[in-house]
């Protein structure tokens, strides 16, 4: 019990629970069922972003091209809809084409970071800000509504199972995955040994740029998945829709107790981390708070947050160097 207790997950955990009584007061509506299915399925494409994000953030990179490439991936299958077959086909070729557009996009990525060693903010910076000027120049920044979608994809967007939306089993789906590759797998140690010390693990056999290579076409892979999940779930294709995102998706990786710098993170660290800001922003939505100061306190929020655990590692690191002193 006591090691539960001093998890990170276990604090963003009571975090969570005290901030849902409190904003229950505010309003009666935030704790009913009906509400936070809303929460969760609203927040899908943040929480699937993010799963991506901890594994890239975990080897000591950062993406900021995700919210572009999801809103890329989501443009073409929106082009792609008036040629799909309106039969159940469609559904099946759109999980096909949308993940393999998101990975050749990350391996770009990761092939500039791996493999021409520049880094990664960098490389993203400017993967981000040529989607964009492509996407808004293909599209003209015209809004794509459902007229043209297969009516498979939209009983898809629609379909709920046991009363719970579709696209909470999606990312329940991608969560499990990542967990399984990130704690089970050798290319999952392998990520998180070169965030810890990159040099020992490179020493001892570890492949650093193929595990960077592999974080980035996953990210990639979760960004088509993240296109699909925002199509069905906005029934629409916004060229504008996803600008910021990437902000938000990076906080809550924080927020969730991976370490920026790299080495430490877990999966329902970053879900609990994406919970917490939805909660965060449905309750200041139902407490009628401006929009400036939703991000005024969401923005200081994640500063605290950073800074905390800033503070907590540097202190970690210093007692572990008084003991390797004292030994």
């Amino acid at each position: 019990m006591k090691s539960i207790i001093k998890q990170k997950e276990f604090s963003i955990f009571v975090i969570v629970v005290l901030l849902s009584v409190v904003l229950s007061f505010v309003s009666p509506v935030f704790l009913t069922f009906e509400n936070f299915l809303d929460i969760i399925e609203g927040n899908v494409v943040m929480a699937i972003l993010a799963v991506g994000m901890t594994l890239v953030i975990i080897t000591g990179d950062i993406d900021v091209s995700v919210a572009a490439a999801t809103t890329a991936v989501a443009v073409i299958i929106g082009s792609l809809f008036g040629f799909l077959p309106d039969s159940w086909i469609s559904i099946l070729i759109l999980f096909l084409i949308a993940p393999v557009i998101g990975i050749i996009i990350g391996v770009i990525n990761g092939m500039l970071v791996s493999k021409i060693k520049i880094p990664a903010i960098v490389v993203t910076l400017g993967t981000l800000n040529i989607i964009n000027g492509l996407v808004l120049y293909l599209t003209n920044g015209q809004y794509l509504n459902s007229t043209n979608f297969p009516k498979p994809f939209l009983t898809f967007a629609n379909f709920e199972l046991f009363g719970i939306p579709i696209l909470i089993y999606l990312l329940t789906a991608v969560a499990i995955l990542t967990w399984f590759i990130l704690k089970h797998t050798l290319i999952g140690r392998s990520v998180l040994a070169i965030g810890g010390k990159s040099q020992s693990a490179v020493r001892v056999g570890i492949d650093f740029d193929k595990v960077k290579l592999f974080v980035f076409a996953y990210m990639g892979f979760l960004a088509g998945v993240a296109a699909i999940a925002q199509t069905a779930y906005t029934k629409a294709v916004d060229p504008n829709g996803l600008l910021g995102v990437e902000m938000m998706v990076i906080a809550a990786v924080v927020l969730g107790g991976t370490n920026i710098q790299g080495g430490r993170g877990s999966i329902q660290g970053t879900l609990l981390g994406v919970l917490l800001l939805a909660i965060m922003q449905n309750g200041m939505i139902l407490a009628h708070i401006d929009t400036f100061w939703q991000k005024v306190v969401t923005g200081a929020i994640i500063v605290i947050a950073v800074s905390y655990d800033q503070i907590s590692y540097r202190r970690q690191q210093a007692k572990l160097a008084k003991i390797e002193v004292e030994a």
